[in-house]
């Protein structure tokens, strides 16, 4: 599987989450906070906040702090207010990397960006410089053995659902971003484990990376993952088994 695979991604960042769930916490507080700002505080009619407190439950956070943020966001009570900034650039070896982030403080995340992205062999470009290399998707991974690939095509076969497939024995499945929400509704309620549910962004074409130029890449990756205020970071690399096992062991 290559490195730029969404899953493989996600398999590389858990233990990191798990350890941090601190971190994790607050970033899942801030979207849960936009969220209802821009599309108010019912969950049954704002898909974006449905998810993002679905992704809470799942991360185990207290209802008393899913209850708080999604307050704060729609004025109930007085917090932060945040604002959602996007910033682009390149990695080594030219690889594009997108960088979702919510801050109450755009004039203190600028500046931290900025120097990951030139400490590292990076460097932040301008808005939309990469951008175009991405397409919005929904992406939902069902944890393996409690269905198969078949049976999920089945059920959607009337859904908006552009490719189902299974990975390390997990069910990836990949949707319009309009057919997501319905999707990711109708397996919720089926109760499915799902390793991610949400909407993101997809690499229309990878960057292939020598080992050398792959370890500068993750480690600038996971140095953005970490940053406060960064919720999502895309990138288009593509890194090789044989190379990530090399990594891996160093």
């Amino acid at each position: 599987m290559s490195g730029h695979n969404k899953w493989s991604t996600i398999k590389r960042k858990k233990g990191a989450v798990d350890a941090k769930r601190g971190a994790l916490f607050t970033k899942i507080i801030r979207e849960i906070t936009v969220a209802a700002r821009a599309g108010g505080e019912d969950i049954d009619s704002n898909p974006r906040l449905r998810t993002a407190v679905l992704k809470a439950k799942a991360s185990n956070m207290p209802n008393d702090n899913i209850d708080r943020a999604i307050k704060k966001g729609a004025g109930n009570i007085e917090g932060a207010v945040y604002e959602e900034v996007r910033y682009e650039g390149y990695g080594p070896g030219g690889v594009a990397i997108m960088v979702d982030c919510i801050t109450d403080n755009k004039n203190r995340t600028t500046p931290e960006i900025r120097a990951i992205f030139g400490k590292n062999g990076g460097n932040l470009g301008e808005s939309g410089s990469v951008n175009y290399l991405f397409d919005r998707k929904g992406l939902i991974i069902i944890e393996a053995g409690k269905v198969t690939e078949d049976e999920i095509m089945e059920m959607l076969l009337d859904f908006d659902v552009e490719d189902v497939k299974t990975e390390d024995g997990n069910i990836v499945i990949t949707t319009s971003p309009d057919g997501y929400n319905e999707v990711s509704d109708f397996l919720v309620k089926k109760e499915y484990t799902l390793i991610e549910n949400q909407l993101t962004y997809i690499a229309k074409t990878s960057v292939p990376l020598d080992e050398k130029k792959a370890g500068q890449c993750m480690r600038i990756i996971e140095l953005l993952e970490d940053q406060d205020d960064a919720q999502e970071v895309y990138s288009n690399y593509d890194i090789s088994d044989e190379i990530m096992l090399k990594i891996s062991e160093q």
